[in-house]
């Protein structure tokens, strides 16, 4: 339900949200079956435990989070969850949205309609040009650009659009600005513009973090751009994101001669829409339909009725699903079928496995194999 926190309520979703192996996945599956935040940090250990975690997981303390919430006011930041109506409703629609985000400046750009431009940090002249003027054109149309502060295209892509409305989106905390070169950008963006960040202020972006951040780059906008882009970058798993949550994917055509160019070529080879200019992607956006407004029963699941426990059958179910998963990732559909258990019975199970750190839950209903090994108890 969309409804503003109290402030024991924020702590708790703040403290579910840093517990140890619990990502967007898994938080939403426990708000799901548990309630409320609070109910499901007193699930914790327990669920941790069965899913065989040998040493205990706890949750971090109350005073960790305050100290957490005093340095992001000290900053002028201020942390929104997904459950709050400030919350942006393009990122809102993902499923799930991450829990919480720190922001920092004029939080009304996200209000309004929003397009990521990303590509290569190694850029050419010519692809910075295009980015710089491409986000002028946008936001002199009315759009908001969004990207992640790189070196590159994404640093040009918030030049051109500091006037009219940028947002940069940090892998690391709300105050952590990588490259350092780009301090200034940072400051002239917070100023006129907004920043945005998952994780705690003080944290420094380390490389896991960058997919994540991706994500939230492509979950706020209506449509991606992608400038330059080599074969394998981060730029084109932002367009893969993008495409998996409904949004607009646009490839600026390249010199098959540069390798910069191959990613964003191959992007149009496999369906993008070929961006030319601003033009192009206002034609796309006029397509856009839009999501449905986040479900309250994704947000206030009621609590679980018929918990197995620590009965034989659950912990055989368990077994039977560490023994399924692999690094390829897996539905809940298929280990339904493979198992013959409810899909309750299997959701419930994987919940457990993530907490014991024996499974990892992706977006989308995946799940792969964590890294913790199984206890014998």
């Amino acid at each position: 339900m969309i409804h503003r926190l109290t402030p024991d309520e924020r702590l708790d979703w703040l403290r579910l949200a840093r517990t140890e192996n619990v990502g967007p996945v898994t938080f939403d599956q426990l708000l799901a079956r548990f309630g409320t935040a609070g109910v499901a940090l007193a699930a914790i250990p327990d669920l941790a435990r069965r899913g065989g975690r040998g040493q205990a997981l706890t949750s971090p303390p109350r005073a960790e989070m305050e100290r957490e919430l005093a340095a992001g006011e000290a900053l002028g930041a201020r942390l929104i969850a997904a459950c709050e109506p400030e919350f942006p409703q393009m990122l809102a629609a993902l499923d799930p949205p991450p829990p919480l985000i720190w922001t920092r400046g004029n939080l009304a750009l996200l209000q309004r309609s929003t397009v990521a431009i990303v590509g290569a940090r190694v850029a050419s002249a010519a692809g910075q040009r295009f980015a710089r003027g491409l986000a002028a054109e946008l936001g002199a149309a009315g759009q908001v650009i969004v990207s992640g502060l790189a070196r590159g295209i994404d640093s040009a892509g918030h030049e051109g659009s500091l006037a009219t409305g940028t947002v940069a989106v940090l892998a690391g905390g709300i105050d952590d600005v990588y490259p350092p070169e780009h301090r200034g950008l940072y400051e002239r963006i917070v100023a006129q513009g907004l920043a945005v960040a998952e994780h705690p202020p003080g944290r420094t972006a380390q490389a896991r973090d960058f997919p994540r951040r991706n994500r939230i780059i492509s979950g706020l906008s209506r449509a991606v751009v992608v400038v330059e882009a080599e074969i394998r970058s981060g730029s084109l798993i932002t367009a893969r994101l993008a495409a998996e949550q409904g949004r607009e994917v646009l490839a600026v055509p390249g010199s098959p001669l540069d390798p910069r160019a191959r990613g964003a070529n191959d992007l149009i080879r496999q369906g993008a829409a070929l961006c030319e200019g601003a033009e192009d992607v206002l034609r796309a956006l006029a397509g856009f339909s839009g999501f449905r407004e986040p479900g309250t029963e994704r947000l206030t699941g009621p609590p679980a009725t018929n918990d197995a426990g620590d009965d034989p059958g659950a912990e055989a179910l368990r077994r039977r699903i560490a023994g399924l998963l692999s690094p390829t990732p897996v539905s809940r559909d298929e280990l339904v079928r493979a198992t013959g258990a409810s899909t309750p019975q299997v959701s419930a199970a994987l919940v457990e496995l993530a907490l014991a750190g024996r499974a990892e839950l992706l977006p989308g209903g995946l799940a792969v194999a964590g890294q913790a090994k199984a206890v014998r108890r």
